[in-house]
């Protein structure tokens, strides 16, 4: 009698573990539709992956409406081949070449401190030039508004003063201004530098007229264009909305290799933007860097193109020499 019961209660056991089985297949089944979207079409079908989602990306075929119809002629990231070196800009402002044969530079010897006062109330900007002859730049620029008023500050460093000089405007409004150049280098590594008037067909409204849009960074983030090598020369435009400017700009030419670096601090992003033209000649895939230095409630508002074209010697004849690409 004990062993009926005995085996009459192992095989109900065994009875509910088959049922239990069962009933957790077919609540895994259920679960699983509930997840699978059958599309009536099959046009509207995606395909996604979770390092997709995570990069904010989707793998879907790109249409018209992705791409920005840019102007040739408006000197934007596409412009049309040249075949000789020549600006963008449709202004005649002197070439960089021209300002350093009509002006006599001052040499900065290293450790040294140089001032150019403008008392005239009229000059709104001042172009600042460095060059060497192929030794490293280091120096600082300070804008003196002012007792104890430093409204513009900038930390300049270059590589190879020969091969890749150093152009910048800054704005002088509100005048009396003085130009303050300190060479922090070392005795060996002197500097020459041309600081002048900027007027209206000058620097500044040569490097305006060749950009065509400006893009936003924000606090702490960082930004890069890409240059082909026909690229001789970038026009640089850094602003803000009226708020402190404090922003890194760098040249690069492979992993980490900076060949020039800027570090801009403005107290008016509005009243004194940042202009420069950044030399990329020789540079075979170079990289110009913009970092927002300044906290996240402080954007920037950042213009990046080229300036002067150059000879493409070894292009392929596959080309079109007509249409280049510059980024």
């Amino acid at each position: 009698f004990f062993l009926n019961a005995d085996a009459t209660i192992n095989l109900n056991m065994a009875a509910v573990t088959v049922a239990k089985w069962k009933a957790i297949a077919l609540i895994g089944l259920a679960g699983a539709e509930a997840f699978v979207f059958v599309s009536s079409s099959p046009r509207e079908r995606s395909v996604s992956t979770q390092l997709a989602s995570e990069y904010g990306a989707s793998a879907r075929t790109r249409t018209q409406d992705d791409y920005i119809d840019i102007n040739r002629e408006s000197g934007g990231p596409i412009v049309r081949y040249g075949p000789t070196i020549r600006p963008l800009s449709n202004v005649r402002a002197p070439s960089l070449d021209e300002i350093w044969e009509s002006t006599m530079p001052v040499v900065v010897q290293g450790g040294s401190l140089r001032t150019w006062s403008f008392a005239n109330p009229q000059v709104d900007a001042v172009q600042v030039l460095f060059k060497s002859e192929g030794r490293p730049i280091d120096a600082d620029i300070d804008l003196w508004n002012g007792p104890d008023n430093t409204p513009h500050k900038m930390r300049v460093y270059v590589e190879d003063g020969a091969l890749r000089t150093f152009n910048a405007v800054i704005g002088t409004p509100r005048g009396p201004n003085t130009v303050a150049i300190r060479n922090i280098g070392q005795l060996e590594f002197p500097i020459d530098a041309v600081v002048r008037p900027d007027m209206q067909d000058g620097l500044a409204a040569s490097i305006a007229s060749v950009v065509s849009k400006s893009e936003v960074i924000q606090g702490g983030s960082v930004r890069t264009w890409s240059f082909n090598p026909v690229v001789q020369s970038v026009a640089v435009i850094i602003k803000t909305d009226g708020r402190p400017l404090n922003s890194r700009i760098e040249l690069l030419m492979g992993p980490n290799n900076s060949k020039q670096v800027v570090e801009i601090y403005t107290e008016d992003g509005v009243d004194r933007p940042f202009f420069a033209i950044v030399e990329t000649r020789e540079a075979v895939g170079s990289v110009i860097r913009i970092k927002n230095t300044a906290p996240l409630e402080f954007p920037v508002y950042a213009s990046v193109a080229p300036y002067t074209l150059g000879e493409y010697d070894f292009v392929s004849d596959s080309y079109n020499l007509n249409e280049w690409p510059m980024l």
